[in-house]
């Protein structure tokens, strides 16, 4: 058979008693030197009886892990540099002072303000009341001349020059009467200036506590100063008998063309005037209303 190297050699499962096996012997020369021995010279002296069957040997046990090797150390870093000083800030400059506040201006004087419009004016004379009286007169007797006019509301007095021609007022009185047959006698008056006398008059009433109406009429007939100036006066006296409300009257009037003035003040006032003090004989008045008519 040709020679093969031992690699080449075919494998065998078996040997026989003549055949040969083939080993490499180190012992001899390092490298290796390739010897035979017959095989009947092995199991010659290891035939006999089959032994047992040796146990399976232990396994090792694995060998102990390879320890890691220490990793290196880092590098100690470097150390950083040290930041440069801010530099100083520069100083603020000065800040100018405030200018002076101008003055203040002058404050503008108020417009005058606009007069009033005219009031429209009536083509008619004007009508209102003048007085009127809030309480009772005393009670009223004797020869001495008194008014027969108490305190109220409104004037008796018109002023100097405002009378015009034309004006025409109207007084009413109301009170009561008691005449005893005595006479009494009625005076319309401007101041001390008597407007109209009736003149004593024998006026019964018939009884007391009689009740009474007193109406005066005026009207301006000229103005002017005395001489000149003109006015006309008219009364009308009724009383009503309680007993049996008969009535009883009397008028008088007068015109004065010579004393009146109407360039001074004018205060109007009426008075009566008994020629007898008798208990029974007196008057007192609860009502007077004085009125420009036109």
């Amino acid at each position: 058979m040709a020679d093969l190297p031992i690699s080449s050699l075919p494998a065998a499962t078996t040997g026989y008693s003549d055949s040969l096996m083939v080993i490499v012997n180190y012992d001899v020369v390092s490298t290796g030197r390739t010897e035979s021995i017959p095989f009947s010279a092995i199991t010659g002296s290891t035939i006999g009886t089959s032994g047992t069957s040796g146990v399976d040997g232990t396994n090792g046990s694995s060998g102990t892990s390879g320890v890691d090797g220490t990793n290196g150390s880092s590098g100690t870093s470097g150390v950083d540099g040290t930041n440069g000083s801010s530099g100083t800030s520069g100083v603020d400059g000065t800040n100018g002072s405030s200018g002076t506040s101008g003055a203040d201006g002058v404050r503008g004087t108020s417009g005058t303000s606009g007069t009033s419009g005219t009031s429209p004016s009536s083509p008619y004379p004007y009508v209102y009341g003048l007085f009127t009286q809030t309480g009772d007169t005393a009670i009223l007797s004797g020869t001495t001349e008194q008014s027969i006019i108490d305190g109220g509301l409104g004037v008796l007095t018109v002023g100097a020059n405002q009378f015009q021609i034309g004006d025409t007022f109207h007084a009413q009185i109301k009170g009561h009467l008691s005449n005893n047959n005595d006479f009494l006698q009625f005076r319309v008056k401007s101041d001390s200036v008597v407007l109209v006398d009736s003149t004593a008059i024998q006026y019964n009433t018939s009884g007391v506590e009689t009740l009474m109406t007193l109406d005066l009429y005026f009207i301006i007939r000229q103005t002017g100063t005395t001489g000149n100036a003109e006015i006309l006066t008219k009364g009308f006296l009724r009383t009503i008998k309680n007993s049996n409300f008969s009535v009883n009257g009397y008028s008088f009037e007068g015109t004065n063309n010579t004393t009146f003035d109407t360039t001074i003040e004018n205060t109007l006032d009426v008075t009566i005037q008994f020629d007898n003090t008798d208990p029974q004989t007196y008057i007192y008045t609860e009502l007077f209303v004085l009125n420009k008519l036109y």
